[in-house]
């Protein structure tokens, strides 16, 4: 990792405006994660970038379906234009959206949806089997479904549905209205009910230098899923760098490497303006020296180089 995360600004690909270098605390006080213009934390902003990648694959977008949805995440699917976009919840709060019902018993026809995004939800439902089964019901045999869950690589699910206490939930499942912590046979559900599925991470996808710029979480799990009866779990190994992500790589260490360059500069700078200030109290600057001296006022200024005859 170089200096990148000691660049003054960060960009966030949610509102697309460049920030200040320290974002807001996000949920529990976890640190630099919300953005202070629009808000959005490390999972919408990487959802961002992913709905761009996946763009031409996705092509014209009928049927879009917003599981719970967000205001960071609803105009990011806006932005698609799909011909009908339906936003469903349950109504158990006071959410904007246009079909109220359960994931689990989804008021669609088969084969209906061409894009279907359902983010930290399945870790509310009681009955997830239920509703992963109705998220390859609904799915078009070109649909995509993009997931995501609390998960923790390397461990089995920890659920228990006799657990009520809300203390008890958050220390095991981290929310006081969640009802597991998915492990990695939440990818073994996801076969059993007709998905097939990729992983991608900002690491993966962007590399560790461009996901410390946009503040993302490197590791953090999104799951691409489709309609596939014959589905098996593929290698568990972590998802690969590519070709983008190695220059992605260099062109955000190159950027940190400048940047650093810059500092030091100034810092140059800076040092030997108080040495001629101390210079010149003493009545010991010469005529070249005083010339010097403007050329250090200007250079601080104006970003060209300045030459004296």
């Amino acid at each position: 990792m170089t200096q990148i995360q000691d660049y003054p600004r960060r960009y966030c690909p949610v509102c697309g405006s460049v920030v200040k270098r320290d974002f807001r605390p996000g949920p529990g006080g976890r640190p630099d994660a919300a953005c202070p213009r629009c808000v959005s934390l490390e999972r919408h902003r990487f959802l961002a970038v992913l709905l761009d990648v996946l763009r031409p694959m996705l092509g014209d977008v009928d049927v879009l379906l917003d599981v719970a949805p967000t205001p960071q995440v609803t105009p990011l699917l806006d932005g698609l234009a799909p011909r009908r976009s339906l936003r469903l919840d349950l109504g158990a709060d006071n959410r904007l959206v246009d079909v109220l019902g359960s994931l689990t018993e989804l008021p669609l026809p088969d084969a209906s949806v061409d894009l279907l995004v359902c983010y930290h939800v399945l870790e509310h439902v009681p009955d997830d089997r239920a509703a992963m089964r109705e998220i390859a019901r609904v799915l078009s045999p070109s649909g995509f479904g993009i997931l995501q869950v609390p998960y923790r690589p390397g461990t089995v699910t920890d659920e228990d549905p006799s657990v009520t206490d809300p203390a008890e939930r958050i220390r095991r499942f981290g929310q006081d209205d969640h009802v597991r912590y998915y492990g990695d046979d939440f990818e073994d559900r996801l076969v059993a009910a007709g998905l097939g599925l990729r992983r991608v991470t900002p690491r993966s996808l962007l590399g560790a230098e461009m996901s410390t710029w946009l503040k993302l979480s490197p590791d953090e799990t999104v799951w691409i899923v489709r309609r596939d009866a014959a589905a098996t779990v593929p290698d568990r190994s972590a998802p690969q760098p590519t070709p983008l992500t190695r220059t992605l790589d260099g062109l955000v260490g190159e950027l940190a490497t400048q940047q650093e360059r810059l500092r030091r500069a100034r810092g140059r700078v800076k040092e030997l303006s108080a040495r001629l200030d101390a210079m010149e109290r003493a009545g010991t600057v010469s005529a070249a020296r005083k010339a010097a001296r403007a050329a250090l006022r200007l250079g601080k200024r104006g970003s060209g180089a300045t030459r004296s005859g």
